[in-house]
């Protein structure tokens, strides 16, 4: 249930296996300035490879970036789960970090499970990394946001490796991967990218398995009664639904749950006048099929799903959604289980009292929102999939997922 399951169809639950034999890590938009501390704050023995040292000192790096103060940990913030650490729709960047981003920055922990976007032999659009899963690999995605004018704002590779050559840490970088690397734009923008994935694949902050729903599963911790009728509801295909798009059940090689099967759906999330690109009537955020180089383009099917992402550390969320409308685990979950029960509450009302459901969405492509799942096959005046209090039961264990937990 939870972000996005795919519109009318149910997918696998299989995927947590899938995090043993990975080896892709996702790094997403980098937007914001943050409080992460840079890299003459990293210590030198903190176990890495020489390779994911490097990247360390990389990811929290702001004078990559041109504005000189952004780094990809500005918004991806470990203490927030490595999402971003406040509640603005969308993160700010650009050369004087005054440009809006036109989506949240998802958390890039609990990745590493992720594929390469691609159909499933049902014709499940899977895998793939950002919101729209437009970047075919960890590297690829690690690249971007560095040449994304409204992120890091750098004009091109080369410009980011000029910055790459006065960083404080240069002469490691030619120590690792030879001391002409730099002066060759590609092979060094290559290894950057490198280095960023092997920061992610090896520190074990980004797969912590350390919340109390981990204890709770390896049997060191008990779950209370409310978050275990939580739990309860989150697993009910009658009630919440939720694990049909985020399991919660450990793999059959007895692997953590990821809580995401890597799927997209679209979920008729209401517009967020928060963005400035929706200040623009004839704008929309058509997600899958409208990602940049146009290979779904003609997939009207797939206009308005975004990516399922991990529900782990939601609670930690300030912003919810791609668009970042709700601000709370308590509206969010609402909204799951009452937006076809009063979707006046949700949308806007015309004069007439009539509802503009699905609002952010041209009228040609709301028949792709899930209407046929539960909590979604209900109409007005139906009761919801769960009574105001089972909400905060659902609420309750999904606080159990946030690492870090001491018993």
């Amino acid at each position: 249930m939870f972000f996005t399951p795919i519109g009318g169809r149910r997918v696998r639950a299989g995927w947590a296996a899938v995090w043993a034999a990975a080896v892709a890590v996702g790094l997403s938009a980098c937007g914001g300035g943050g409080t992460s501390a840079g890299p003459a704050d990293i210590p030198a023995d903190n176990g890495l490879s020489p390779v994911a040292a490097l990247g360390q000192k990389i990811f929290h790096d702001p004078t990559l970036s041109a504005s000189g103060r952004q780094s990809c940990a500005s918004c991806h913030e470990a203490a927030f789960g490595h999402a971003q650490p406040n509640g603005l729709a969308a993160q700010l960047g650009g050369p004087h970090l005054d440009l809006q981003g036109g989506r949240q920055s998802p958390t890039i922990r609990y990745l590493a499970g992720n594929k390469a976007f691609f159909f499933d032999t049902d014709g499940t659009p899977t895998g793939g990394f950002f919101w729209d899963g437009r970047a075919t690999s960890l590297q690829d995605q690690a690249g971007q946001p560095f040449l994304n004018p409204v992120e890091m704002a750098n004009g091109s590779k080369d410009e980011v490796v000029r910055r790459l050559a006065a960083a404080s840490y240069a002469g490691e970088f030619r120590q690792v991967f030879g001391a002409a690397i730099l002066a060759d734009t590609e092979a060094a923008y290559q290894r950057l990218t490198l280095a960023l994935q092997q920061y992610q694949l090896e520190d074990v902050s980004f797969r912590p398995y350390s919340s109390k729903y981990d204890a709770f599963l390896l049997g060191k911790a008990r779950l209370d009664a409310q978050e275990l009728r939580g739990l309860a509801l989150f697993n009910n295909p009658a009630k919440g639904n939720c694990n049909a798009c985020h399991p919660s059940g450990r793999g059959a090689d007895g692997s953590m749950p990821l809580f995401t099967d890597f799927t997209y759906d679209s979920l008729g999330v209401p517009r967020n006048p928060a963005l400035g690109q929706n200040a623009d009537p004839a704008f929309f955020d058509l997600g899958l099929c409208a990602r940049a180089g146009g290979d779904l383009a003609a997939r009207g099917d797939l206009c308005g799903l975004f990516k399922v992402p991990t529900l782990r550390n939601v609670a930690l969320r300030q912003a919810l959604f791609h668009n970042g409308y709700f601000k709370t685990l308590k509206d969010a979950v609402t909204f799951y289980v009452q937006r076809d029960t009063n979707p006046e509450k949700w949308y806007p009302v015309n004069a007439d009292g009539s509802v503009r459901k699905f609002d952010d969405l041209p009228a040609r492509y709301q028949a792709n929102v899930n209407v046929t799942e539960v909590p979604y096959d209900r109409q007005p005046g139906d009761a919801p999939a769960l009574s105001d209090e089972e909400v905060d039961d659902v609420v309750a264990f999904l606080k159990t997922l946030t690492d870090g937990y001491q018993p």
